[in-house]
């Protein structure tokens, strides 16, 4: 029932955005290695909110990523938790980061959301989902380097991963540790 529910907001998801379900670019890959591959580890953060440690983030790109094009470009974020939390809850604060780079339509930010909740199950401390940005496709998703989903969205995949990559994150010092070895930029003290 979840995997039926969960095509149908991806399907509403495509047709609203007006692009076909057909016109998505190759089929996502079955595990974690393959959609990896050529891909390597460039730079790690943690991310603590009030004290507490929320998650470890590892990104992975290809030689030559710029940070300042990420969403031009293939890559994963993967997130390894250090406590539990609600998929509903990860998909709230995910929108909540999103409205915070700009303006996000209601009606759009309502989609995103249910396509979130049917897709991001409850973690617990030493889960990992990562994230693979495929341009011009969308968002796939594993957890613990199962497949567990896409969001065949553009459009989500750049505001969504834009939470850690943007310049407009609430969170530039884990940006700046996740492309440091990548931007030449020197580290902040």
């Amino acid at each position: 029932m979840r995997r039926l529910s969960l095509s149908l907001v991806l399907l509403l998801l495509c047709s609203l955005a007006g692009m076909p379900a057909s016109a998505q670019t190759a089929a996502p890959e079955p595990t974690l290695g393959a959609a990896l591959q050529n891909l390597g580890k460039v730079g790690t953060a943690r991310l603590r909110y009030w004290g507490f440690d929320v998650y470890d983030a590892n990104l992975y790109a290809p030689a030559g990523f710029d940070p300042q094009r990420f969403e031009a470009q293939r890559f994963g974020l993967e997130l390894s938790y250090l406590r539990s939390f609600k998929g509903a809850d990860i998909a709230e604060r995910s929108i909540d980061e999103m409205k915070g780079q700009a303006a996000l339509d209601p009606a759009q930010a309502q989609l995103w959301l249910a396509a979130m909740g049917a897709l991001f199950p409850d973690v617990k401390r030493g889960d990992r989902i990562t994230g693979v940005h495929a341009p011009g496709s969308g968002a796939r998703f594993y957890l613990n380097d199962k497949w567990l989903g896409e969001i065949a969205d553009d459009a989500f995949s750049r505001r969504f991963f834009g939470i850690w990559l943007s310049p407009k994150t609430s969170q530039p010092r884990m940006r700046e540790e996740l492309v440091q070895s990548v931007s030449g930029a020197p580290r902040a003290p």
